[in-house]
């Protein structure tokens, strides 16, 4: 998996256009366009998925709304800002790449594809995406929370990523898949990243699932018994290990094995007593 950090001025633009106003000038600009591109405005809404296409060939059907935006002073500094943020994220991803990477093809034993980032301002708070199904390895990413924790911007776009490679796989059990999903990324290559457990973070809908699967997730990352032991004591999740047989198999298979496996064993897993944490 590669990451590719990009700018672009059409998406950046849609982004200021179609989400939350990042400014009351920005706002303005918007009301004069509704007021006098009513039309070119309604019909560029759903331009994203265009871009995210294929945004290096991306044409408007209609550049009036563009080029208004593109010719005011605000567009042009909120560009400057966006493209010091982009750096951060060039920087971040360039300085934690091989243990990012490492413990990403460690966890899932898979190769994620390629990807283009398409960077947005971070005070946009906004993360734009494509159906898997659509085959388009572009997304775009704006968040003002990176600039606080450049190990969170990496680890919830292992998430994303994540997300969009697995797509539909799985969903007649889509609690089961999510659950899984974030004991990769928002537990498991966050604890890794940060030296320090970060288990049974994500959707607290989720949890109780989540210590469930725990038991198996540990024999997934090839844990023995007593090794067990000492995950437990470092994620505060307990359940009697005596009461698991180790199934050896999970240690040799990918994520989406182990989803199957899951899913195969979900009626079991599910009637098992939610886990007391310490």
């Amino acid at each position: 998996m590669n990451l590719r950090f990009v700018g672009n001025d059409y998406m950046l633009a849609w982004t200021l256009l179609y989400q939350a106003s990042i400014s009351k000038s920005i706002q303005d600009i918007k009301t004069k366009l509704w007021q006098n591109y009513r039309n070119a405005y309604n019909n560029a809404s759903k331009d994203d998925k265009e871009l995210l296409a294929d945004y290096k060939n991306f044409i408007p059907d209609n550049d009036e709304i563009y080029d208004f935006l593109f010719a005011s002073e605000d567009f042009q500094a909120i560009k400057k800002e966006t493209e010091k943020y982009r750096l951060f994220q060039l920087k971040t991803y360039d300085d934690h790449k091989k243990e990012f990477k490492k413990h990403l093809m460690d966890i899932l034993r898979l190769e994620l594809k390629d990807y283009d980032i398409l960077t947005l301002h971070p005070n946009l708070d906004c993360i734009d995406t494509v159906p898997k199904q659509e085959k388009k390895n572009a997304l775009a990413w704006g968040r003002h929370r990176d600039l606080e924790d450049p190990i969170s911007f990496l680890v919830d776009l292992s998430y994303v990523l994540l997300r969009l490679e697995i797509g539909t796989y799985g969903k007649e059990s889509r609690d089961i898949v999510d659950a899984v999903i974030e004991l990769s990324t928002l537990d498991e290559l966050a604890t890794r990243m940060r030296g320090t457990t970060c288990y049974l973070q994500g959707k607290s809908s989720l949890a109780e699932l989540k210590r469930k699967l725990y038991p198996y997730w540990l024999m997934y990352l090839g844990a023995d018994k007593e090794e067990m032991l000492s995950y437990m004591m470092r994620d505060k999740i307990a359940f009697d290990v005596d009461k698991y047989p180790v199934e050896k198999q999970l240690a040799k298979a990918n994520l989406y094995e182990f989803i199957d496996f899951c899913i195969k064993h979900q009626e079991h897993i599910e009637k098992v007593p939610e886990y007391s944490t310490n």
